[in-house]
């Protein structure tokens, strides 16, 4: 068992898990913002012709895995990564790495994880852990969005680590191989690169369901969903997306929130006291983001209905969509270099 593996509780797992392995591979400087920040992590679509459980396919966050890459990408940490075929094989490795003294990153289904409640349960694959130690049968694992660490057992760790369907992990696992010395600014650069990424990715995405475009995209889909699928079908419609936004790992409102501290600390890091304004404003799309949320509850619950109720809800996002754009446009404006 690897005992001096430090659980890091966070608000979201892959961020946890980036902060939570550099750490203990010798790196602490990243917490969940900057992990964020730096991976590029707050993004959005919504793809109308893909369905997830049964509503419609929507993230608020970039690609799974993709923090964790941009991170150690930008830092200039190599990372090793490896998928597997059979259980066996995705076993014996792990198992190795253990023994070696040596915490790697999993990536899981939700759905068989027993520690989590049954009604957090759903058929998400890319939720991420850390597996730091093995005693006889049993795994020692770091889930960032439990509140202590917990414990699998072979049978239990196999089923998340092959669970079947979109996503499907295959046995993934992944972890840094080595840590150079990273000077402060290294971590002033990876910052800057993160925030241009982002912008990019906000910005000048091509087509019009991601991105702030996408929202917007949304915001006219939803004035329509009552005419259109009728107020129970538009009641599933946005519970789901409530579901994506609040209870599975793509965030929502609570992303807006953690790429504005992010903001916050990249304002100090780079001596660049203009981008304290530029976090206000992601606090105010994480606002009408959770403001959102409710009022899709509300639809969902039948205590609301009407189509003014569809029509508020569509200028919120719409609302969001603006504040976001004019937020990623600031951002696209700044030159830090002369400061560094």
């Amino acid at each position: 068992m690897i005992k001096n593996y430090t659980h890091v509780q966070s608000a979201h797992c892959e961020n946890g898990v980036t902060a939570g392995l550099l750490k203990h591979y010798g790196y602490d400087k990243i917490n969940e913002p900057l992990a964020f920040g730096i991976g590029s992590g707050l993004f959005f679509i919504l793809i109308p012709f893909m369905k997830f459980n049964k509503g419609p396919a929507i993230s608020f966050r970039t690609l799974p895995g993709n923090i964790f890459k941009q991170n150690c990408k930008l830092l200039g940490i190599k990372v090793v990564k490896k998928k597997f075929k059979e259980p066996a094989a995705a076993q014996e490795f792990l198992d190795k790495k253990i023994s070696e003294g040596m915490p790697v990153g999993c990536q899981v289904g939700v759905f068989h994880l027993p520690y989590f409640p049954p009604e957090y349960r759903f058929h998400f694959n890319a939720h991420n852990i850390v597996v730091f130690g093995k005693e006889d049968s049993s795994y020692h694992v770091s889930d960032p969005v439990m509140e202590t660490p917990t414990i699998l057992t072979e049978a239990e760790l196999e089923k998340v680590r092959f669970a079947k369907g979109l996503l499907a992990p295959r046995g993934h696992v992944y972890y840094p191989e080595n840590i150079p010395d990273i000077s402060d600014e290294v971590l002033r650069k990876a910052i800057k690169r993160g925030i241009r990424r982002n912008t990019r990715d906000m910005l000048r995405i091509p087509g019009g369901i991601a991105g702030v475009k996408g929202i917007a995209f949304t915001s006219r889909k939803i004035r329509k969903l009552r005419e259109k699928l009728g107020q129970k079908g538009a009641g599933l419609y946005l519970a789901q997306i409530v579901r994506m936004q609040e209870e599975i790992g793509t965030g929502g409102g609570g992303f807006r929130f953690l790429y504005a501290a992010f903001l916050e600390q990249a304002a100090d890091i780079l001596n660049a006291k203009e981008l304290k304004p530029v976090s206000d404003e992601f606090t105010k799309s994480g606002d009408i983001w959770r403001a959102a949320a409710m009022q899709m509850a509300g639809i969902y619950k039948g205590r609301i209905g009407e189509q003014k109720d569809f029509d508020e809800l569509a200028d919120m996002l719409m609302d969001s969509s603006r504040i976001e754009k004019q937020a990623f446009k600031m951002l696209a404006k700044m030159k830090f270099d002369s400061r560094i």
